[in-house]
């Protein structure tokens, strides 16, 4: 089951570019910022028209793949499965035939441990220390899980600290730790990150745009960090930006990750969520108000809040190791190979799952993902009919995205390619059939010093860079690219807006509203000899140039002097082989 929290709740971009339509404006044209190697330097022409300077990107072979991968004998490519050998060799061919030599220390497949680990008899959350003792249910009150690979949890009189949102943030002066030793206490804490309720993006926290910081994924990090034995977020849904159902349904069912040697034990015990009536409660008990604490946690001078409550639960844990694979190509670069470019796209899909009205229980996934492991090898056969670029490009086409990012994640890991000598990548997910667009969006705004590069090749074609919409929910969180984005390599996420060539906006939205209704993670998503195949190739021609300009140039792009990832990327590029 797929953990939706993790996964991309939002959609695709073009997806969600139709839900919200804001008015069309461009991108920033900010000049790249230095420090990490030469800038980069002006776009090369291969960024102007599509037909100057660029080769061919075959449609036969992207229609072919999508529709053998999409193909039902595949199951829907539900890794760690019978079928998954058979899908991997399908894809190991394709490679081979576009060029490209095996990238994993010689060998065509990067082996993937994980672990699902599904809890049951969870007790209630039992606060105590003040008044009188108060219980909260699991499942309507608190949800939770553990990361540590042990058949029991225990969380015995853990002491109870209100630590804000959760962050810390050396580059923006913000510690929500500061002063407290948090070993063996359970952090209690808000959703978002602190401005999240501004209009704008002018906050520290750039407003109403979610920084990483904001993630649930990065608090659980955090308070690990900090030595906590557990952490709890409160649920709140306007700076959630998803019901109390969506927690459920995603922390009561099995969860997935990639195994560690140290079988995660320096994680936390527990992670969970309460609801926010809860958090009211348990604060109200400690003589606290939780309304007035978020408005002290919005603030630099906010310090953690010691309740004088203890906290106490526990469940059994059932542990599945399993393994899949992720498929790694490269073309080695012709004056520069020990420096590298990577092209990402997910292999993986839902396998069987409910049942359509017609029987049909096979998730094809050929939209997503299908199209992104055509276009890597399309692009690799591009690349190497127009001979190596200067750096080498790495196409891994990983597994288990579908179940919380676990085939990138672990690659980020375990990487076969120093992240220190990684330039950057373009990753490619779930691409639309439909007519050519006018406009683009980079998904997470101004991030880095590839939106320059992507601004420029939006212009030299005559597009328009649009804002992304709902950037409140931190799509640039929930696809592959952020893996290794938030190890520092700075990746291209981007997808091609709802405004039409033919049709325009109105038909853009028909069109993604016509594939989240019936289509996307359902039986439907498969491939059609009567798709139009314009837009899926304007979107081949952007992924070709900005991966080439990389590849081909001697520069570094490095994160916005603000964000969120710049310091680890510094570091990175500090080392004595590094950048």
């Amino acid at each position: 089951m797929t953990n939706i929290l993790f996964k991309k709740p939002s959609l695709p971009s073009w997806v969600l570019m139709a839900l919200t339509i804001p008015a069309l404006a461009a991108c920033s044209t900010a000049q790249p910022i230095g420090g990490v190697g030469t800038a980069l330097p002006p776009p090369s022409e291969s960024l102007g028209e599509p037909d100057e300077g660029q080769p061919d990107i075959s449609l036969d072979l992207m229609k072919r793949m999508t529709q053998r991968l999409a193909a039902d004998d595949f199951e829907g490519r539900a890794p760690s499965t019978a079928t998954e050998p058979k899908v991997l060799d399908y894809i190991v061919s394709e490679f081979k035939a576009a060029g490209l030599q095996p990238g994993a220390n010689g060998k065509w497949l990067q082996p993937v441990p994980t672990v699902e680990i599904t809890n049951s008899n969870q007790s209630a959350l039992r606060v105590t220390g003040i008044g009188s003792p108060m219980s909260f249910s699991f499942g309507d009150q608190w949800v939770g899980a553990s990361y540590r690979v042990t058949p029991s949890t225990k969380l015995e009189d853990s002491q109870l600290v209100f630590v804000g949102y959760g962050i810390v943030a050396p580059e923006l002066g913000w510690n929500d730790y500061a002063g407290i030793d948090m070993k063996g206490k359970t952090a209690i804490i808000l959703v978002n990150d602190p401005d999240y309720a501004m209009e704008g993006e002018d906050g520290l926290f750039k407003g109403r745009r979610m920084t990483y910081y904001g993630r649930w994924t990065y608090k659980f990090e955090e308070a690990a960090r900090q030595g906590a034995a557990g952490a709890l977020i409160v649920h709140d849904t306007f700076p959630a930006a998803y019901g109390w159902n969506v927690v459920n349904s995603s922390w009561t069912g099995s969860q997935y990750y990639v195994q560690t040697p140290n079988n995660a034990m320096d994680q936390t015990r527990v992670n969970g969520w309460v609801q926010k009536d809860v958090a009211e409660k348990i604060l109200r008990a400690a003589g606290k108000d939780l309304a007035s604490l978020t408005k002290a946690a919005q603030t630099k001078n906010f310090t953690p809040v010691p309740l004088d409550l203890k906290a106490s639960l526990s469940f059994d844990n059932a542990i599945r190791k399993s393994n899949s694979h992720n498929v790694v190509g490269i073309l080695p670069g012709k004056t520069r190979p020990d420096e590298y470019v990577l092209y990402t796209a997910h292999w993986d899909h839902l396998g069987r799952c409910t049942p359509d009205a017609s029987g049909d229980d096979i998730c094809n996934g050929a939209v997503d993902n299908a199209t992104g492991v055509a276009a890597l090898a399309a692009l690799a056969k591009a690349n190497v009919e127009a001979g190596a670029p200067a750096r080498s490009q790495v196409f891994l086409a990983v597994t288990l995205e579908e179940s919380g990012l676990l085939g990138s994640e672990y690659y980020a890991q375990n990487p076969l390619y120093p992240l220190d000598q990684t330039v950057g990548g373009v990753n490619i997910d779930a691409l639309a059939p439909g007519g050519r667009a006018r406009d683009y969006a980079m998904i997470g705004g101004d991030k880095s010093d590839l939106n320059d590069l992507f601004s420029e090749a939006l212009n030299t074609r005559g597009l328009i860079a649009a804002p992304e919409a709902s950037p409140e929910k931190g799509g640039y969180y929930r696809s592959d690219h952020f893996s290794l984005a938030k190890r520092g390599v700075p990746m291209f996420n981007f997808g091609r807006g709802i405004d039409l060539a033919a049709g325009g906006k109105a038909a853009g939205k028909a069109a993604s509203a016509d594939y989240t209704a019936n289509r996307y993670h359902q039986p439907g998503d498969e491939f059609s000899t009567s798709w139009d195949w314009s837009g899926i190739m304007q979107d081949m021609e952007l992924f070709y140039a900005l991966g080439r300009e990389l590849a081909d140039s001697d520069g570094w792009p490095n994160w916005r002097q603000s964000d969120e990832f710049r310091a680890i990327r510094d570091r990175s590029c500090a080392a004595p082989d590094g950048c």
